[in-house]
């Protein structure tokens, strides 16, 4: 191996190494921002919503988190825009949910 072709083996180790490192960089700031923008939907949820209609949130992102955070923006968007009077209880949680979870529709097999 020649000093040339180890010289642009360096070059291109480096190379790596920096987009790598710059690539970090990138994904570490998403994560912060991602955080972020949780933080100021849990502030928003708990100024909006009593403790029992965010436990059945919180039980609902156990099963389906991106149902529950579906709920969460909308939920958001609602306190944002100004149109709750009130917290929302767990039974307008439960009126809110029924209306947007399609009913589940039943199937009988008979075999004679």
């Amino acid at each position: 191996m020649g000093d040339n072709e180890l010289a642009e083996l360096r070059r291109r180790k480096m190379a790596e190494l920096q987009r790598q490192t710059v690539d970090q960089q990138v994904m570490e700031e998403e994560l912060r921002h991602q955080q972020q923008a949780d933080a100021q939907i849990h502030l928003v949820l708990l100024q909006i919503m009593e403790p029992e209609a965010r436990e059945r949130l919180n039980n609902i992102r156990l099963t389906k988190p991106d149902f529950a955070r579906a709920i969460e923006q909308q939920l958001v968007l609602l306190g944002q825009s100004g149109r709750l009077k009130q917290k929302i209880t767990d039974a307008q949680l439960k009126e809110l949910l029924k209306q947007i979870i399609p009913a589940k529709k039943e199937f009988n097999i008979r075999r004679g």
